[in-house]
């Protein structure tokens, strides 16, 4: 990962190559994830991870191209894409997605140019508060992101375990599960949940997750009071999850990771915040294992999660 310094608006062009840095459009989106695929199997396999990302369709990329355009850059010379920045505001706060170079042109400068597009986008929105999720091994970035105030607040650690075991060994979940569906009603209880647990609503984005055909959501209630929500993809990852306490995590993710165990799966999986005690002795006791780490890096005072399990990296 590289990054990098430029102002919003225009496209700006580097004297030594025919660098364009351009508000990214919708037919660029796949050509960037696999830039972004390529990127990051170049880093997980040169510190031992080995391949670690895949192509899939940039549908969460195009939605949020077309909810805020200005969240998305790339970076070009003669028309074949170098580098790919993307970020999106949620209320007071900006989450960096994803910024990456073209692994044989990183050094450049091109990726200071993508960041400063970023944060300017950031400046813009007139977000309070900074975050992203970064590979806790990135030791270049994390030195570019705190000089831009964005500090490791804790890590976020990614586990997985055949679904087999789920299904053999974790307790029927004391929670009753009810779909999420797309009513007022409902998506008011997950902007309160959201509130609670990292401090901004996400309309936008369950409706989104809503909308996804290999997604389903669901409220978790302990008796007639909701809890929290949680959402398993159709290859059992576990995320987002939420809750309205701490004391409601261990419970609501054991209902979520039994929900996932029941899908035709080889494994289930989840990323789960260094914070979170209770899940990850969850985790552990249901032989689930550390895939790889990551970090969550953001500006003052934002950051303690202790009642939310992010989708993903790009997504939060």
């Amino acid at each position: 990962m590289a990054l990098l310094l430029l102002g919003l608006g225009t496209s700006c062009r580097s004297q030594a190559m025919s660098l364009v840095c351009r508000p990214a459009r919708a037919d660029d989106l796949a050509a960037a994830d696999a830039l972004v695929v390529a990127s990051i199997n170049d880093l997980t396999v040169r510190h031992g991870f080995g391949l670690m990302a895949s192509l899939s369709p940039p549908n969460f990329q195009l939605f949020s191209l077309k909810d805020d355009p200005d969240g998305l850059w790339v970076a070009e010379d003669d028309g074949e894409i170098l580098g790919f920045a993307w970020s999106w505001v949620c209320g007071d706060v900006w989450f960096l997605s994803q910024l990456f170079v073209d692994p044989a042109r990183q050094g450049l400068g091109i990726g200071n140019m993508l960041l400063e597009r970023t944060m300017e986008h950031a400046r813009t929105s007139g977000a309070v508060h900074r975050a992203l999720i970064t590979f806790i091994f990135n030791r270049v970035s994390q030195g570019l992101y705190m000089r831009r105030g964005l500090f490791p607040k804790m890590p976020i650690y990614f586990f997985s375990v055949a679904r087999e075991r789920v299904m053999r060994e974790l307790p029927e979940p004391s929670l009753r599960a009810i779909p999420i569906d797309g009513s007022v009603a409902t998506l008011e209880k997950l902007g309160a949940i959201d509130s609670r647990a990292i401090g901004v609503s996400r309309e936008k984005h369950h409706r989104y997750l809503h909308d996804d055909p290999v997604t389903d959501g669901f409220l978790f209630h302990a008796g007639n009071d909701c809890v929290g929500y949680g959402y398993i993809n159709a290859n059992g990852h576990v995320g987002p999850l939420a809750t309205l306490r701490s004391d409601s995590l261990r419970g609501t993710f054991a209902a979520a990771l039994k929900l996932a165990a029941e899908r035709s799966t080889d494994k289930v999986s989840a990323f789960l915040p260094g914070t979170c005690d209770s899940v990850l002795g969850l985790a552990v006791d249901q032989g689930m294992r550390i895939t790889f780490p990551m970090l969550l890096m953001a500006s003052a005072g934002y950051g303690d999660w202790t009642q939310y399990l992010p989708r993903n990296p790009g997504f939060m």
